[in-house]
């Protein structure tokens, strides 16, 4: 039974990483001078406009959270080289316990900081990313909607031509994660006159669910995983 637990890839974990993902996209472009956290297609749009347009200072705003995020990467990627197989905590687990403690964080730093609070939740977005990659064994995005978007429609026109009622299952799913992004990125909105820049804990409390549902999660054979 417990070598079947895969809760890393369950719908419900999906579901509450794209909540959070949303909220977090939300929040840096409400609350913290309209920079995006998890598209970084935006940001290096918005870094070329104003790059061309010789608004250095910008631009700054805009290419710190690209490198942020690039680094947010490769840290998840050494916590699982390092701890996976480990008997106390999943790999995973670890890498939420940093995200949250990094949005935790953001939530004290006051407005004059906003490069820095978009630097630390765009790393712990792309520490995200990276550590879920999959949900029910389909490849998809907790912190970005056009991959869920081609994937759920290339899924849908799949069930049309086949009548395969796996791809629409798996239509479905996609369908509905990118739901749950829509859905954290309107609790963002709505939470935000009132807790202004303490909004970004809600993310951390969503993450914290994420963890708990981590213990029933199948621990991995410990190996050299570059893959």
């Amino acid at each position: 039974m417990a070598e079947e637990v895969n809760m890393s890839e369950a719908f419900i974990n999906a579901s509450l990483l794209s909540l959070s993902g949303g909220l977090q996209d939300v929040y840096t472009y409400l609350m913290r001078g309209h920079v995006f956290a998890n598209a970084q297609t935006g940001n290096i749009v918005l870094l070329s406009v104003n790059l061309v347009e010789k608004n250095y200072q910008l631009t700054l705003g805009y290419f710190i959270p690209l490198i942020s995020f690039a680094l947010g990467v490769a840290l998840s990627k050494w916590v699982q080289y390092r701890h996976q197989g480990s008997q106390n905590f999943h790999w995973r687990q670890r890498v939420l316990v940093i995200e949250i403690a990094l949005l935790f964080a953001v939530g004290f730093l006051p407005l004059n900081l906003n490069v820095l609070a978009n630097a630390l939740v765009s790393f712990s977005c792309a520490m995200q990313v990276q550590t879920f990659r999959k949900v029910k064994g389909s490849n998809y995005a907790s912190t970005m909607c056009i991959g869920n978007l081609r994937s759920g429609m290339e899924s849908l026109c799949l069930y049309f031509m086949t009548k395969n009622k796996k791809r629409f299952k798996v239509a479905f799913r996609y369908f509905s994660i990118i739901f749950f992004f829509a859905c954290g990125a309107g609790l963002g909105s709505f939470l935000l006159p009132i807790f202004k820049l303490k909004t970004i804990w809600a993310s951390c409390l969503l993450l914290l669910l994420s963890f708990s549902l981590l213990f029933f999660e199948k621990r991995e054979p410990m190996k050299n995983h570059l893959a």
